[in-house]
């Protein structure tokens, strides 16, 4: 199930912006020309945005795993099939007050948005692509709570954070396809988790794999009384594999503004 986050959010200072997008592992700056609320040329704020999002970049490329953290990984037995953290439904709280120096502290062995089980060698590698916007506050309390429910499900994974800057329509299915095929450069990850940032799951239960088919990972929202919102709905949370995805050719790129990315994907 997830919950649906739906406020609007004011930007925070520089440092807590970069601090926030070190807990994901690349952040891919898609720029654009003309987005209806106006051109990042004519924002401030959003050139920094984008400043940090390039100095994650840069760091990002400087480190490597050593080769004891290798042999290490390689020697262990492989995690079981449903992991003995897992905890069910969980009542979210959004603090108020929440700091992003309080969501690094929280998960001191996240590294670059990236994290594997050490008692265990999981059964896939998932990379999380999140689209995004304008929304740091969403993405604050979904990093908050997204890093402790994927470390539960003993999961080696890493989250990528696609953002668009510039003045055209959000196109959420470019910006998918770009977070696919950046993340494989960086790792060839088993299975993808396409994910809304303003969606927070709240059950650990709902496990974020891929299997043989295509899956719809968000089986009720608060927003809808944890129903669908229509019959066939395949969006806000999916999970395909590496090769379902290039079977499918990905997203189309012809969908700007809201909605229809997610259908197409289904019906084909």
């Amino acid at each position: 199930m997830g919950y649906l986050l739906t406020f609007h959010l004011s930007y925070k200072v520089r440092f807590r912006l970069l601090l926030l997008f070190l807990l994901c592992l690349t952040v891919v700056g898609w720029a654009t020309s003309n987005y209806f609320v106006g051109a990042i040329q004519d924002i401030p704020k959003a050139k920094d945005l984008m400043a940090n999002f390039n100095k994650v970049l840069v760091w990002g490329k400087e480190e490597t795993l050593t080769k004891e953290d290798s042999v290490k990984k390689a020697d262990l037995d492989d995690c079981p099939s449903v992991s003995p953290h897992l905890k069910g439904p969980n009542k979210l709280v959004f603090k108020p007050d929440l700091t992003l120096e309080e969501v690094a502290a929280k998960n001191p062995q996240v590294h670059r948005g990236r994290h594997h089980p050490e008692e265990c060698k999981a059964l896939q590698r998932v990379a999380i692509l999140i689209p995004h916007r304008n929304r740091e506050k969403h993405l604050m309390y979904l990093l908050e709570h997204l890093h402790p429910f994927l470390q539960r499900q003993q999961l080696d994974y890493g989250i990528y954070v696609i953002h668009q800057a510039g003045s055209k329509k959000f196109n959420r299915a470019k910006l998918l396809n770009v977070g696919y095929l950046e993340a494989l450069k960086d790792e060839n990850w088993d299975c993808f988790i396409f994910h809304d940032v303003d969606l927070v799951p709240e059950n650990d239960l709902n496990l974020y794999k891929c299997e043989e088919q295509p899956k719809h990972l968000v089986v009720g929202r608060n927003s809808t009384g944890y129903r669908l919102r229509y019959s066939g709905y395949f969006g806000g949370v999916t999970a395909l594999s590496r090769e379902q995805f290039f079977k499918v050719n990905g997203f189309s790129n012809n969908y700007w503004g809201w909605g229809g990315e997610d259908d197409d994907l289904r019906l084909r």
